[in-house]
């Protein structure tokens, strides 16, 4: 027993003062219709809650992620199973999400690498099945051995291609093995720092010929699940080609895989490509491509992944009133890709950093629940374009106006109309008045 100062952890009010229970989320509770675990399927990252042990690039680790066993041994890998399947039973998370080799210590043979994989994915089956937790996703980590430092599928070498081709190969089988519901490509370093020295057309076509034979090989072995992108900007490589979720998009269109591809938003990730989480989120939904969430949030005075818990409950609203909006996600989950802050190094912080995610989540969906409900952000915007409802406009959208037809009516105006206002300051004192009216 690993985390045996807590029991089961339980829902307690919004005053409760207790730290080791839930302020907000209360798993069955319905909203809109469903149970909220239901809405907010949590998923535990493997590589962050198992692995994470705060080091970073000017200090070792402060944390200790042993688990009462050597690090980087198979005795290691299996205590992680088991303090990882005892924490998700007591936060009462359902899923999880893997790495290939957060799984297992590398070996220098990758066929090594690979039985490895085959006696810890059978430890944790079993588990599995003791516990009724699952798999939400799983991925290769094509990033991290300096084989990658030019790129996975955007590599310059073949033999490098051909080991990513294998990772990828392995982890597709461990996914279905584990009855993943989506495998995910993270371009960890597919991209390049200078144009001096690097072929674009050509490293964008070898990622997609890639992708296309994991989905082929997918299929083949029984996955049915969704492949999700990550959009990641900037980090690690100057100009990553997944940079935001429109930039994915169009990739997928370009080279055919749109059909088997969806979106994994990162919070984290939207606000270093410039955006939103909840721009990003919507970019996905209008597109049919929303797919997943990792769960966490960045630091806006800092220029890199910081990967915290989510604790800003404006920006979890906003994700919840995207995912409700498109109806939520078929294969797609929240997943805490989130770490505890260097000096958070105790295992009592890694249950209080859950608890204030799942919080946070929790009090999202009840508020966007909410402005759906209220109902005055959509009849403003229903009326904001009411005008492509009758005449001219509504010959706009039915396909019969033309340029001419269009330009005469125009001439007929005269003077250019005024558009109407965009409230915008009104609608934000909307969004106030359901946090804070109660």
């Amino acid at each position: 027993m690993y985390f045996d100062f807590i029991d089961k952890v339980k829902f307690e009010g919004a005053k409760s003062e207790n730290p080791f229970a839930f302020k907000f989320y209360d798993a069955d509770r319905v909203i809109l219709g469903k149970p909220m675990k239901e809405h907010l399927p949590f998923a535990m990252a493997w590589w962050h809650n198992l692995g994470a042990n705060g080091v970073d690039m000017f200090g070792r680790g402060t944390a200790d992620k042993s688990f009462g066993a050597a690090e980087a041994t198979m005795e290691h890998a299996k205590a992680k199973v088991d303090a990882g399947f005892e924490f998700m039973q007591k936060l009462g998370v359902e899923y999880f999400c893997f790495h290939d080799v957060d799984l297992v210590p590398e070996a220098e043979d990758i066929k090594e690498t690979n039985r490895r994989l085959d006696e810890i994915t059978d430890y944790i089956l079993v588990k599995m099945q003791e516990t009724g937790i699952k798999c939400l996703w799983g991925t290769a980590n094509m990033f991290s051995n300096p084989r990658f430092m030019n790129g996975a599928g955007s590599t310059n070498s073949a033999e490098v291609y051909c080991f990513a081709a294998a990772q990828i190969k392995k982890a597709l089988e461990l996914t279905v093995k584990l009855g993943g519901k989506g495998y995910v490509f993270w371009g960890g370093r597919e991209g390049y720092e200078s144009l001096l020295n690097t072929d674009v057309k050509f490293e964008q076509e070898n990622i997609a010929r890639l992708m296309k034979m994991a989905v082929e090989y997918g299929r083949k072995i029984g996955f049915t699940g969704d492949f999700f992108i990550e959009p990641k900007p900037k980090e690690p490589m100057k100009h990553q080609y997944d940079f935001d979720a429109a930039t994915a998009i169009g990739f997928l269109r370009q080279y055919g895989l749109d059909k088997d591809f969806k979106m994994n938003i990162e919070a984290n990730h939207a606000t270093l490509a410039g955006h939103t989480f909840q721009h990003e989120l919507r970019i996905s939904a209008i597109n049919g491509m929303l797919g997943s969430i990792d769960a966490n949030q960045g630091d806006y005075l800092l220029g890199w992944d910081t990967d915290e818990f989510p604790f800003d409950v404006y920006e979890t609203t906003m994700c919840m009133y995207e995912v409700l909006k498109a109806g939520g996600m078929k294969n797609g989950g929240f997943n805490f890709d989130a770490k505890n802050r260097r000096p958070s190094n105790t295992k009592e912080d890694m249950v209080h950093a859950f608890i204030l995610g799942m919080d946070a989540f929790a009090l999202g969906l009840i508020k966007a629940a909410k402005l759906i409900e209220d109902g005055r952000i959509d009849k403003f915007i229903e009326k904001k374009y009411s005008s492509f409802n009758e005449g001219i406009g509504k010959t706009i959208l039915d396909g019969t106006a033309t340029l001419e037809s269009l330009a005469e009516n125009a001439e007929n105006l005269g003077a250019c109309t005024d558009p109407g206002s965009g409230r915008q300051e009104y609608l934000e004192s909307v969004v106030n008045q359901i946090f804070f009216g109660e």
